[in-house]
Formats: C-alpha cells, structure tokens, sequence
C-alpha cells in the first residue's frame, strides 16, 4: 500500500466517509465451517452422498441450497445452517479483528455474512448498536448506534434471507428498501471491503453493481466508489477494478493474514 494511498484511505476513514462492508473471510478467527461444508451437510440431509452432490451443481452453492429447499422448506434451511454458524464466545473474545472493529469510528458496517460475529462483538464490547435486516429495523434503530446491515439477511428473520439463486438474483436487482440505503451511503462515502475473494461471482456483482449506481448519483467522482483489501491478486483483475468498477485495491501480506489486517485497520482508524 502507497503512502498516497493509506493517506487517502486513512483521512476518509478519520472523517467518518469509509464503511466497512463485511464478507465471510472476517469470521475466520470464530473458526466457522467453509460454505462448502455446510453444503455437504445439508448434501447428507438429503440423503445424497456429498461429493456427487457437489458435483451434480457444479459446485454452485446457491444453486444446491435452491434444491435443498424445493425437497424441504426454507425453514428447515435455515435451521441447519443456523446449527453450523453458532458463535464459540472465547472464539470471539480472542479476535482481535472484531473486537477493533467496535472500535472504529463507523456510523455503519454492511456485512453479507449470516452469523452473528459483528453483533455479538459488540454486544461483548457493550458497545450501541442496531442490527437493520429491513425497512421497519431501520426505522426503529437506536439513536447514535452503529448501523449493522445484514445486506442477506440472518437468520432471525426468513423473509431477509439470500441464500438461494433465486433469491440471490432478487437481490442483485438493486431495488429493496436497503439498496435505497446503500445508494444514499455510496454518495458521499467510500466502501471498505474485507474478507472477500475475487474468486467468488458475488463480490464481483456488487462491484458491479456499485460502479454503476455510483456513476447513476455522483457527478463528481473524486473517491473510488469502493477499496477492496486482499492478500492477492492478479495484474488483470486490479486492471478492472480500477479501471472499469472504480475499485481501490489494497495489497496485504498474506503470509499472517490476520496480523497485516490488524495493522491495517489500526492504520487507518487510529
């Protein structure tokens, strides 16, 4: 990372204009199950093995938790994944990535994740805040609370949830009451990125997705819409994302990932 650029990113951060946005690489140190395992368990709740499973969706898992709801329900979905994304508390306590992110100067964090990890941070923390799945959450959210977004959902509420493909494409419409709320955050703010791989089609959607409402509202396109931190990637993919997504990348170490993460968010936010 460049000296120009942590400068840029540090000030945005210090005048309260960088959102976090939150994926599944952040809960790494809660030790939660890889999606592909909570695949293969719901593989074996239908009695299929899992391998021939996976294969038979070509290992697309939106795709496979589609199918498991046709031959269950959507509640029975949401059980056995609930059942595998329970949060170990001394797990929590010792992640340092959570406990900072509590910390920072934030007015919201966006987060596609369905644990509870960033809530039940700063529920340890006793720090204020309001978790919004919807358009009534949001309108009864604390006063000067930080504004969890659950962008798909949790599992407290079924309606919220994204987690099959047709739920999924319903979501990358862009038009739900959060997306609203997103197209507002985007106008003067710049999103942050963390725990998202470049190999997964979603994060690459949403960037997507960003550049062009952030092209629809913004005439003036001094900040990049998003900056993604990663610990690799290719010449070709930061070409794009610069580019044509307006998308800032930061480069980590990924030798401790954990480690240059941490140095990182203290960098900017402290």
């Amino acid at each position: 990372m460049t000296d120009i650029v942590s400068s840029t990113i540090r000030e945005l951060a210090q005048d309260r204009k960088l959102i976090p946005f939150i994926g599944a690489g952040f809960s790494i140190p809660l030790g939660l199950p890889a999606w592909s395992e909570l695949i293969r368990r719901l593989a074996v709740q239908l009695d299929w093995d899992p391998d021939v499973f996976m294969q038979s969706g070509n290992n697309n898992y939106l795709q496979l938790a589609e199918y498991y709801v046709l031959k269950k329900s959507i509640g029975e979905l949401r059980y056995e994944l609930s059942k595998g994304l329970q949060i170990d508390i001394n797990k929590l306590k010792s992640s340092e990535a959570h406990k900072l992110l509590t910390e920072i100067s934030t007015k919201a964090i966006y987060t596609t994740n369905y644990d509870e990890g960033i809530e039940n941070a700063f529920e340890l923390y006793k720090k204020k805040f309001s978790v919004i799945r919807n358009i009534n959450d949001l309108k009864n959210a604390k006063e000067n609370a930080t504004l969890i977004y659950k962008f798909h959902g949790d599992f407290i509420n079924d309606d919220s949830l994204v987690l099959t493909e047709t739920s999924y494409f319903d979501r990358m419409q862009f038009e739900a009451p959060l997306d609203i709320r997103l197209r507002s955050d985007i106008l003067d703010n710049t999103l942050l990125f963390l725990g998202y791989s470049l190999s997964d089609i979603n994060i690459r959607t949403i960037f997507y997705k960003l550049s062009k409402i952030n092209k629809e509202l913004k005439s003036d396109c001094e900040n990049y819409t998003a900056v993604l931190v990663t610990f690799g990637i290719s010449e070709i993919q930061k070409e794009i994302l610069s580019r044509k997504w307006n998308v800032q990348v930061v480069e980590l170490d990924p030798k401790d990932k954990q480690k240059s993460l941490l140095d990182f968010l203290e960098k900017i936010y402290k």
